[in-house]
C-alpha cells in the first residue's frame, strides 16, 4: 500500500440528505463551480458537482463531470467522526450512478469508520491506495460492471488485508443469475428471468412462438425490462402478443429480461414490496411499501400522503424479528449460503401460500436514513439498528 492522499469530499450522504430535505442547491453548485476554476486539480470539488448534476436530473452531465474527477483523482475520502484511531475501511468502487455501488455513504455516515472509496476504470490497472485495515467490494452487478468484478476476482484473492463481499458472488446476481442460484431454494419463490434480444422478444409479439419457449413453459402475462434498467425504467406487463408489439414500438433497446409476471395482491388488494437488508445471515428492515399497482417503488405508493400505510409500515418494521424475518428465517439461511456475500439487500413480497418472493438481489440497493421524521418518526432507530448491525460486521470481519 502507498501514502496516496485522498481527495476531500462533502460526497453523496451529505448531498442527498440535503436535495431529500428541499434545499435548493444551486447555490452550492454556483460556489463549487467557482472553485473548479479556482483549484483545477481539486477531483473533490468535480465529484460533488458530478453528485448535483445527478441529484437535480441531469445524468448525462453527472456522468461527464463524474469522468473529469477520475481523470484527476481516483480515491475520495470520507473521515471518521469521534476518534483518532478510526476503522480504516477501503470500498473498491466502480464509475457510474447512485444505483452502480453498495450504499456504503448511506450506512456509514457519521460514524466512526473512516471511509475511502477507490474507483476502479475497466482495462485499467488499480490506482494507488491508501493504507486501510479492511476492504469491502463495492461494485454492483451490472453490465457495465461485470468485468470490473472479473477484474477484481484475482487481486482479491491474494489481498494482504480482510475483504468483504467477494467480486466472483457479487456477479452472479445478474437477474438471469439470480435465478439460477436460488429458484430451488426451501421457502423461495423467483420467477424464471429470461435474457433475450429484440428478435426474440418480436417473435413473441408476433405470436411466431410463446412466451413459455424462454421461460420454461409460463405463458402471459409476462413482465419485460431493458437490460441494466432500474426503478421501473421501462418496466412494463404485457398481457398478450398485441401488447408485447406496442411495447417495442416504443423502446429502441436491443436486449431485454423477462420474466413470468407474479399476481402477489394480498387479500385486501394491495400489493406489498418490502426491501431488507440482510448483514452476516440476519434480516434488517429498510422500507415497506403498498399499493393498489404491482409496480411498487417507495416514491410512487403514497407513503407519505397516507397515514394508514405508515401505520402498517411502522408495525412491521416494529415486529420484523418476531414476525417477517421469523416467518422467512428458513428462506433468509439459504439465501445467505447460496448467495455468499456478508451483504446484500433483497426487494421482495410474500405469495398467498406465505413463501418469500424475490423481486431483485443486490449489494447496491439503495438504504437510508433520510426520511422526515415527523413523517415517518419510527424509521431513525430501525435505520441505526440496520447500520450499527453493518459497521459491527465491518469490525469483525477487520478484526478490530
Amino acid at each position: 500500500m502507498t501514502a496516496v492522499e485522498p481527495a476531500d469530499f462533502l460526497g453523496l450522504a451529505a448531498l442527498a440528505k440535503m436535495a431529500f430535505d428541499g434545499e435548493d442547491l444551486t447555490e452550492l453548485r454556483s460556489k463549487l463551480i467557482d472553485r473548479m476554476f479556482d483549484e483545477p486539480k481539486n477531483a473533490g470539488v468535480l465529484m460533488d458537482l458530478s453528485i448535483i448534476e445527478q441529484l437535480t436530473g441531469t445524468q448525462v452531465d453527472g456522468m461527464a463531470l463524474l469522468h473529469r474527477a477520475l481523470a484527476k483523482g481516483r480515491v475520495y475520502r470520507r473521515p471518521a467522526i469521534g476518534t483518532a484511531a478510526p476503522l480504516r475501511m477501503l470500498a473498491v468502487m466502480a464509475p457510474g450512478d447512485f444505483m452502480a455501488n453498495t450504499p456504503l455513504e448511506f450506512m456509514l455516515d457519521g460514524s466512526d469508520i473512516q471511509l475511502d472509496l477507490a474507483y476502479v476504470l475497466p482495462g485499467e490497472p488499480l490506482p494507488e491506495l491508501p493504507e486501510h485495515d479492511l476492504l469491502f467490494v463495492a461494485v454492483g452487478e451490472s453490465e457495465e460492471n461485470q468485468p470490473i468484478l472479473a477484474a477484481l476476482r484475482e487481486p482479491v484473492t491474494a489481498w494482504p488485508r480482510p475483504v468483504a463481499n467477494l467480486p466472483q458472488h457479487i456477479a452472479e446476481l445478474s437477474r438471469d443469475g439470480s435465478y439460477r442460484l436460488l429458484h430451488d431454494a426451501p421457502g423461495v419463490v423467483i420467477p424464471p428471468t429470461a435474457r433475450i434480444d429484440r428478435a426474440g422478444l418480436a417473435r413473441i409479439a408476433l405470436g411466431e412462438e410463446g412466451p413459455g419457449v424462454a421461460l420454461q413453459g409460463h405463458d402471459f402475462p409476462i413482465i419485460a425490462r431493458p437490460l441494466g434498467s432500474h426503478a421501473g425504467e421501462g418496466l412494463l406487463k404485457l398481457d398478450d402478443a398485441g401488447a408485447a408489439r406496442a411495447y417495442l414500438q416504443g423502446r429502441p433497446e436491443a436486449e431485454f429480461f423477462i420474466s413470468p409476471f407474479v399476481d402477489y395482491r394480498s387479500p385486501d388488494g394491495l400489493f406489498r414490496k418490502y426491501r431488507i437488508a440482510v448483514i452476516e445471515g440476519r434480516a434488517f428492515p429498510s422500507h415497506g411499501a403498498f399499493s393498489s399497482h404491482w409496480m411498487i417503488h417507495y416514491l410512487n405508493a403514497g407513503m407519505r400522503e397516507s397515514a394508514e400505510k405508515r401505520q402498517e409500515e411502522a408495525r412491521w418494521m416494529a415486529e420484523f424479528d418476531e414476525g417477517f424475518a421469523k416467518r422467512h428465517e428458513g428462506a433468509i439461511a439459504a439465501l445467505t449460503e447460496r448467495i455468499g456475500l456478508d451483504y446484500f439487500a433483497l426487494d421482495c413480497g410474500e405469495t398467498p401460500d406465505g413463501r418469500l418472493l424475490i423481486f431483485e438481489v443486490d449489494v447496491a440497493m439503495i438504504v437510508h436514513a433520510m426520511d422526515p421524521p415527523d413523517i415517518f418518526p419510527y424509521k431513525a432507530g430501525e435505520m441505526e439498528r440496520l447500520f450499527e448491525a453493518f459497521r459491527a460486521m465491518l469490525r469483525r470481519k477487520a478484526g478490530a
